[in-house]
């Protein structure tokens, strides 16, 4: 299922200000791939561009290409719906269907995208959960209103509905920030379970968290107030962090800015 994504030359606008310049990448299937760098400097609005979240935006618009394996996302027919299918999204603050319940919520994409019976949707729910190492928490509860739970079990229901649909890949745009510790820690030992059958993307305020939980970090950085961002460099983690080949990565990590 996993599938590797290319990136190539990609500008994304907001109307005629230019968020984000020439980036160009490789993320390998079945890894995760943190995306770090000071605020404002276009690590969000990257990671949503990778399933044409970004053009939602008024004025949101990207230059370049998005190859997922062999299909270019902004291809000549390519539906935007179907890409947001394929690329999953996990946001910053959880976000479950507040008049649906739990079960609900995670059938809500399957829904969506299909015909299923009773017995085929319950399976699906049930292993979703179950991915999301939350199935024992709320087993007996799939009935009840999904705003009803804590915020670090939301947060695995939000994962739980994005997997539901089997995407390829997963993104996640700072999908601890809003959690306290001990929920952060259960997110972070998930995040490594799911990358043995998903390509994970996932933007970090938190260097430490994105030594822990990726294989590969992007350091993203502002050429100068009003200016584009751009990708620094991109390498293996641990590089990163021990010997990065760019001095202004060794700036943001040690923190002198930033």
């Amino acid at each position: 299922m996993a599938k590797r994504i290319d990136v190539s030359g990609l500008t994304a606008y907001y109307g005629t200000h230019k968020a984000i310049e020439d980036i160009s990448m490789t993320v390998e299937p079945r890894s995760v791939t943190a995306f770090i760098g000071p605020s404002g400097c276009g690590k969000s609005t990257f990671l949503r561009t990778l399933n044409r979240m970004h053009e939602v935006t008024p004025g949101g618009r990207v230059e370049g290409k998005v190859m997922l394996d062999d299909e270019n996302l902004y291809g000549a027919g390519v539906d935007p719906v179907s890409v947001r299918r394929t690329v999953g999204m996990v946001f910053q603050r959880p976000n479950p269907f507040p008049t649906m319940s739990i079960f609900e919520n995670v059938a809500a994409g399957l829904k969506l995208n299909g015909s299923y019976k009773k017995s085929e949707l319950e399976g699906i729910v049930e292993k979703s959960l179950k991915g999301a190492n939350l199935w024992n928490e709320v087993k007996d509860r799939l009935n009840k209103p999904g705003a009803g739970l804590s915020g670090g079990q939301q947060q695995r229901l939000c994962i739980a509905r994005a997997i539901a649909v089997e995407p390829d890949v997963l993104l996640m745009d700072e999908p601890c920030s809003a959690l306290d510790p001990i929920s952060t820690l259960a997110i972070e030992d998930l995040i490594g379970e799911l990358k043995e059958r998903f390509t994970i993307v996932i933007v970090t305020h938190n260097m430490q968290q994105a030594a822990r939980v990726s294989d590969r970090t992007a350091f993203f950085n502002l050429a100068g107030v009003g200016q584009p961002g751009k990708l620094i460099e991109i390498d293996e983690t641990e590089r990163i962090f021990s010997n990065p080949s760019v001095q202004a990565t060794e700036d943001y990590i040690s923190g002198r800015f930033g």
